[in-house]
């Protein structure tokens, strides 16, 4: 049995079955809380309740409650007219269907709180509406009054416990209206297969192995100043890029994930870049042309052969028209 004081008594109905049980929270906070102080000189800020009619503080033993109508009238209400309220749910947990579990709307979950057998004649009673709902992988589905007011609730196996959260009733559950995005979006079989992979690698985690990283950062401060030091600094938050690419992301994200899990990273291909303009692409560093460009020297070089080319050839034609002209004469 927990060491803690139950907030509710009275029996599970089930059928004509009735099980006495004790109401118990099943969960905790572990927030740090803090007060509010006068910045100047550190003493603390109370709220003081006081009568508007006598103009006084008064004390919790001096407060009930009371309904505004909508004159302005205060009707008083007391704890005794709450106790004696027409409902056979005041106080009774009662079971009105069994269901699948797949079928309640993770929105509707409230608050978690074990229910206890209250007393041995409750132990048979209790074991067997637990094994009941072990054998049918059903929950229950239930209705309390709590806190003023008709809740309804579910009930579950835990362990060797029966488990009832309480549900929000359907009409408080706000549709998601206006929530998703309007802009009409295609998502390409590539990313689904790349969205797949991410979560592959990322994979499956202990929920024991998480805690709060922020109330522990804070028990740092509070710590370091309560000893006269200096608060640790917080570290750089890393600089998000803007994603352009989607693909290029994911596959940025699937390559840091198993690189944080000490895997061989991922093969990551890089996207094709957009030309800014219609010039010819420059040759890539280290490469060198198989073309030879002419130098200088070589130019010059050039036009000098050409030149001798040229007068040899002219005096060719001299020594030929000299030699004709003289075997003329002689004849």
């Amino acid at each position: 049995m927990l060491d803690v004081r139950s907030i509710w008594n009275g029996a599970i109905s089930f059928g004509l079955v009735s099980v006495p049980v004790k109401l118990v929270n099943a969960t905790e906070s572990h927030s740090i809380s803090f007060r509010q102080i006068h910045t100047e000189d550190g003493g603390r800020i109370r709220y003081r309740k006081f009568c508007e009619l006598e103009g006084r503080e008064v004390s919790g033993a001096e407060i009930g409650k009371g309904y505004e109508d909508e004159d302005g009238a205060i009707i008083p209400i007391t704890d005794e007219d709450l106790a004696h309220l027409p409902l056979p749910t005041a106080k009774t947990i009662e079971i009105v269907a069994f269901v699948p579990g797949e079928r309640i709307d993770p929105l509707q979950m409230d608050a978690a709180y074990y229910l206890a057998a209250s007393g041995a004649p409750a132990a048979k009673p209790y074991t067997l509406l637990r094994e009941a709902l072990k054998r049918s992988n059903k929950v229950a589905i239930a209705k309390f009054a709590l806190r003023g007011r008709e809740r309804l609730g579910m009930l579950r196996v835990v362990g060797d416990a029966i488990v009832m959260h309480g549900l929000l009733w359907p009409d408080e559950v706000r549709a998601p209206e206006g929530v998703a995005p309007e802009t009409d979006v295609t998502v390409r079989d590539k990313e689904l297969d790349l969205a797949d992979t991410l979560m592959d690698t990322l994979g499956e985690v202990d929920l024991e192995d998480l805690h709060d990283e922020y109330r522990e950062a804070v028990e740092e401060v509070i710590a370091a100043k309560a000893a006269g030091e200096a608060p640790p600094e917080a570290p750089e938050p890393a600089k998000g890029g803007k994603v352009i690419d989607l693909m290029a992301a994911l596959e940025s994200s699937v390559r840091a994930a198993k690189e944080s899990r000490g895997e061989q990273p991922a093969e990551v291909r890089e996207l094709p870049r957009r030309r800014t303009s219609r010039s010819a692409p420059k040759e890539p560093a280290g490469r060198k042309s198989t073309a030879k460009k002419p130098t200088a020297r070589s130019t010059q070089t050039g036009k000098k052969t050409a030149s001798t080319k040229s007068s040899a050839k002219s005096t060719t034609k001299k020594t030929a028209a000299k030699k004709t002209t003289s075997r003329k004469r002689s004849a």
